[in-house]
């Protein structure tokens, strides 16, 4: 059977792809933010996981104004890599997983979660930054991907709790799948951050360190923090959080952290990153 065996959530600032695919990660800014991840890509090398559901937004390149999905999941076979403005990132089309992915889309929406189903679209920096930050810069990357894209760009977006539940229904949905996949769930975005406004450049630690300390002891009560709260305290960006609570619902209620990192300033965003794996 398949079973999701550990999560991972990390920032997906664009500026690391950037500086990743510029050679700049020696550099004297980035190189305390990659030194956070050299456990992280020793440790999933080891791990070697089948596929990664991966949940991420999208920055307004598969979506736009005309349609604006809650969730949406990708079941294609392959999705490219989206030109975001500046070019396309120099980094593997991404291969998905269409059996698991339609057996996903099954179960959850049998759960009562009314998903969107993707067969064909680009993905951006949401997903390939976390992809590059685990797995480095291969010529294919090692595992198979199904992309869920949540809407956290135009309100309203999910709540914490409602993404937190889907997280419940991806791990019964994974749980009944007959394969034996060794699966993880991914929860990416935030942390706090700004990117416009009087408070263009926002950050507050203070309220990230929190979270992270709740997000693992706590999860429950966490992901009925209200919109409200990220606004005021993480800023407009922070309510990207959410998309973590997907992956918390997604593994046991008490997990062991294998590693935490945090770092800023990363282009004006604190960036933070956790490793769970189900006890």
């Amino acid at each position: 059977m398949a079973k999701i065996t550990a999560g991972v959530a990390t920032s997906h600032v664009p500026a690391i792809g950037a500086a990743v695919d510029l050679g700049k990660t020696g550099e004297d800014y980035w190189k305390p933010l990659f030194k956070g991840y050299e456990f992280s890509k020793k440790w999933i090398a080891e791990e070697k996981p089948d596929v990664v559901v991966l949940v991420y937004n999208d920055h307004a390149t598969a979506f736009d104004m005309n349609i604006i999905p809650t969730f949406a999941l990708g079941c294609g076979e392959e999705f490219g890599i989206a030109d975001e403005g500046w070019g396309r990132r120099p980094v593997p089309n991404v291969m998905g997983h269409p059996d698991l992915a339609w057996h996903i889309a099954h179960s959850v929406i049998d759960d009562e979660f009314d998903i969107t189903i993707v067969n064909k679209m680009e993905v951006d920096h949401g997903l390939s930054v976390p992809m590059t930050l685990m797995f480095g810069q291969p010529d294919a990357w090692p595992c198979k991907v199904i992309p869920l894209a949540v809407n956290v760009i135009t309100f309203p977006p999910p709540s914490g709790k409602r993404c937190f539940a889907l997280g419940q229904a991806i791990r019964r949905a994974v749980d009944s799948y007959e394969e034996d996949l060794n699966v993880q769930i991914w929860g990416t975005g935030g942390m706090s951050h700004q990117l416009q406004g009087p408070r263009a450049g926002l950050i507050n630690s203070e309220f990230d360190q929190d979270f992270l300390d709740r997000f693992l002891n706590d999860p429950v009560e966490l992901a009925k923090t209200p919109h409200i709260d990220y606004l005021e305290q993480a800023g407009a960006e922070g309510v990207e959080l959410v998309m973590w609570h997907v992956m918390r619902g997604a593994l046991n209620e008490k997990v062991t952290e294998l590693h935490r990192h945090y770092h800023v300033p990363a282009s004006n965003t604190a960036v933070g990153h956790v490793i769970y794996k189900n006890s």
